[in-house]
């Protein structure tokens, strides 16, 4: 099964390589200006608008995440494609705002690009830590950085090496919590447990590997020459953690969040992805169950939901959450917790939120912030969110992968964006 993966992994780049040639490959028409970008035709909400940052003519061939470092400085991790060893991080020094006439006629081919690093692993995970280094996540360890002068390059730190780093969901993503732990994604190495033999096993052997898969870890820092104090698994049952979050304020401060990415059915309407508030020692079902403590298909009556967690919101199907940022309550997004939503059917494509409720978790219908936004020969790709920042002045960045894109969503007036 290992081996059919890796195979579908390098065709998959193969294709990219083969379907993305040229520096307009992104499909995007600009159709006037978002402060100093070219803008395009998705749909935000009213007063704001969608600008084009940079692209494949900065270096970008499938950014993942993305990160303000200080104001001015952008970093894209780029995975490369399907491939290992050919992952990247890159800094990209934005000119001055536009939003006052001193620099009104900046434009946005002042975007300077520099390559920081080379050969990582399948980079998936960048996050700041309360140290103010910047943790990296790649397929097969953790490491950290300071921040480095200009022109300088980081010098990474290991924290952690010899992870999984084969199978379906070999992506590692990173997540800080209020208390400086930090929550790591140990994604399954199959879709639903499925054997050589197509045997879908009770119990499930990679759920008991020397390092069980399905899971969040979680690590604990300390200072010295021995950083990581412990390192163990947080939650289990859970396929593919792309979407991790902890709120950083609030009631439900601390609470950690996770979006699933549901077993792979051919049916367009099941299962459900979902919204999982995660407990230490939790099971949450894979690959027994989906949806609301469902049977997964092959394991009818050979595992009893009722033992798991129930989700705690439900989403479409198939929609693929690839990263979720909790954002404070006094911040532009007013605390919602934002979804890069990648699925290429109809109700992916899009960015959402989810409002607070009085508990300090995510409730009611999502809040579409970038939404219309399926391919438009001409005018515009489909949407391929994959990564989310937000800078200094509250507005939001977004990188998509196989658009090669990174976009600012902004006021018209080149402000942060107020919540909808």
């Amino acid at each position: 099964m290992q081996r059919k993966y890796r195979l579908i992994l390098r065709l998959s780049a193969l294709l990219l390589m083969v379907a993305s040639p040229g520096a307009h490959a992104r499909g995007y028409a600009s159709t006037g200006k978002c402060g100093i970008y070219p803008r395009l035709a998705i749909t935000s909400p009213s007063g704001t608008c969608v600008g084009l940052i940079a692209d494949d003519a900065h270096g970008l061939r499938f950014p993942r995440r993305v990160l303000e470092i200080e104001p001015g400085r952008i970093w894209v991790l780029d995975m490369g494609n399907w491939m290992p060893q050919v992952g990247q991080l890159i800094e990209l020094r934005l000119p001055p705002d536009a939003a006052t006439p001193a620099n009104a006629n900046t434009t946005a081919r002042a975007v300077e690009a520099r390559v920081l690093l080379s050969k990582l692993n399948y980079p998936s995970g960048m996050a700041r830590g309360p140290d103010g280094k910047i943790y990296i996540g790649e397929a097969d360890k953790i490491w950290r950085a300071a921040v480095p002068s200009l022109g300088q390059t980081p010098q990474p730190e290991l924290l952690a090496s010899g992870l999984p780093a084969d199978g379906a969901h070999l992506l590692k993503e990173l997540a800080f919590a209020p208390d400086g732990s930090l929550y790591v994604n140990m994604g399954s190495a199959t879709d639903a447990c499925r054997g050589e033999d197509q045997k879908q096993a009770v119990p499930c052997p990679e759920r008991s590997a020397a390092m069980p898969r399905a899971a969040v870890w979680r690590m604990v820092l300390q200072a010295g020459k021995q950083p990581v104090k412990e390192f163990k698994p947080f939650a289990s049952g859970l396929r593919n953690s792309m979407a991790l979050a902890v709120m950083p304020d609030g009631p439900a401060a601390g609470t950690v969040w996770q979006g699933e990415n549901n077993i792979d059915y051919r049916d367009p309407r099941q299962p459900p992805e979902e919204l999982n508030l995660l407990r230490a020692g939790a099971d949450y079902g894979w690959p027994y169950c989906t949806g609301a403590r469902q049977n997964a298909q092959g394991y009818e009556k050979r595992f009893d939901c009722s033992k798991t967690e129930a989700p705690h919101m439900l989403w479409p199907a198939h929609v693929t959450p690839l990263q979720m940022l909790a954002t404070p309550v006094g911040s532009a997004f007013g605390g919602q917790l934002l979804v890069a939503w990648h699925g290429q059917r109809a109700d992916g494509q899009r960015l959402v939120g989810f409002a607070r409720d009085d508990k300090g978790r995510p409730s009611g219908k999502p809040i579409q912030w970038l939404s219309n936004w399926d391919a438009r020969p001409g005018l515009r790709p489909g949407g391929c969110p994959t990564g989310m920042g937000i800078d200094h002045a509250g507005r939001l960045l977004v990188v998509e992968d196989f658009n090669r894109s990174l976009l600012i969503l902004m006021s018209e007036a080149g402000r942060a964006p107020r919540p909808g």
